[in-house]
């Protein structure tokens, strides 16, 4: 069975696991302080998806300083790329951003290997900064219409 549910404190190892699954394909090792301290603190909405029991992924949504949703700190067991489970995480982000009223746009940091997977739900290239998240890790900014 896979739910979708609230993170807990609780979660905190977990979801630096999942983390840990996807370096140095998708984060890079220096961002994980940036994550730690996130995960103590998280801002705005945030989700972990478990399956079976065990935590395999983790994401949520929180209010920008122009009043749009961001997309926070998205990720899946990467043993698991290609389940569905980012599309199921996507998926719930979007209707929960959605169901607040709160916001007409969603936007997000992400990178040019996964840029065509988001562009699947609609968000639209906006920018790219070279090394925006480390040297040789370019950061791509999209957005998406509500």
């Amino acid at each position: 069975m896979v739910e979708v549910r609230p993170y807990a404190i609780a979660d905190k190892n977990a979801c630096l696991a999942l983390f840990d699954s996807n370096v140095p394909d998708f984060f890079d090792p220096t961002e994980r302080h940036l994550f730690v301290e996130f995960l103590d603190r998280p801002k705005g909405q945030y989700f972990c998806i478990e399956k079976d029991g065990r935590i395999v992924g983790c994401g949520g949504f929180a209010r920008e300083g122009q009043g749009q949703a961001r997309f926070t700190w998205g990720m899946v067991d990467q043993a698991l790329h290609g389940d569905g489970l980012g599309r199921l995480l996507t998926e719930h982000r979007l209707q929960e951003i959605v169901r607040s009223g709160d916001f007409s746009e969603a936007d997000l940091s992400t990178t040019p290997r996964i840029a065509p997977f988001f562009a699947k739900f609609g968000f639209v290239e906006t920018g790219r900064e070279k090394d925006g998240f480390a040297p040789g890790m370019d950061k791509v900014l999209m957005i998406k219409t509500l």
